[in-house]
């Protein structure tokens, strides 16, 4: 069982783009998340308030910034993927969520993927909707943090955290959310599906993990 002590960082440096498990890739990979209900059962709110005032900030940070790197590279909250041709008509942070839907309906038949998660269209409206938050406030790195963190719950972060799913579940039920995560295959759970591919390795993402949540 993992306990909230345990779950500590040990002092290391956080991931980094030149650590050697990382595969280089032209952009941000499609996030092939969910659409509007997801692919699991959806978090209640006690769970979802629960993960907001978790105590220990440092370890969701590191496994965020973990999921960045796979989805947004360089780029992070102002990643737009790489395949639209038309882009936002500002980097991401500067624009309100409705302006970002403004887009996406001005803007038919390209990929949509955006922001340091790489949110599609139905997952944004989705979150934005069940986040509670106004579509009229900016998409700030908090607001995509925000976002991402129900997508967490989603995966099982509460029962990981309790001892109730083992790391590779939770790994590979991070997989099925975002693309560019490899399953316990080495692969992405949609690998070549609209040109999917993970741009990590299954043995970079497994260290990763254990560094993040050392006992």
């Amino acid at each position: 069982m993992v306990s909230r002590a345990s779950l500590l960082p040990k002092a290391s440096p956080l991931i980094t783009p030149s650590d050697p498990g990382m595969i280089r890739h032209s952009g941000p990979s499609l996030f092939a998340g969910r659409a509007e209900t997801g692919l699991f059962a959806p978090p209640d709110p006690e769970e979802l308030e629960n993960l907001r005032n978790y105590p220990l900030r440092d370890w969701l940070a590191r496994l965020r910034t973990l999921i960045a790197q796979a989805e947004a590279g360089s780029k992070g909250y102002d990643a737009v993927q790489y395949g639209a041709t038309i882009k936002p008509p500002a980097s991401p942070t500067r624009l309100t969520i409705q302006q970002i839907y403004d887009w996406i309906d001005d803007t038919p038949g390209q990929p949509h993927a955006i922001g340091r998660y790489q949110f599609i269209p139905p997952t944004l409206r989705r979150l934005v909707k069940q986040a509670g938050i106004n579509p009229r406030q900016r998409f700030t790195p908090q607001v995509q943090d925000t976002l991402a963190d129900i997508l967490l719950a989603d995966a099982g972060l509460s029962p990981f955290l309790a001892g109730d799913m083992d790391r590779v579940t939770f790994m590979n039920n991070l997989a099925k959310i975002w693309a560019g995560l490899p399953n316990d295959t080495g692969k992405s759970h949609y690998h070549g599906y609209a040109g999917n591919k993970a741009t990590m390795t299954w043995a970079h993402f497994d260290a990763q993990m254990v560094r993040i949540f050392a006992r």
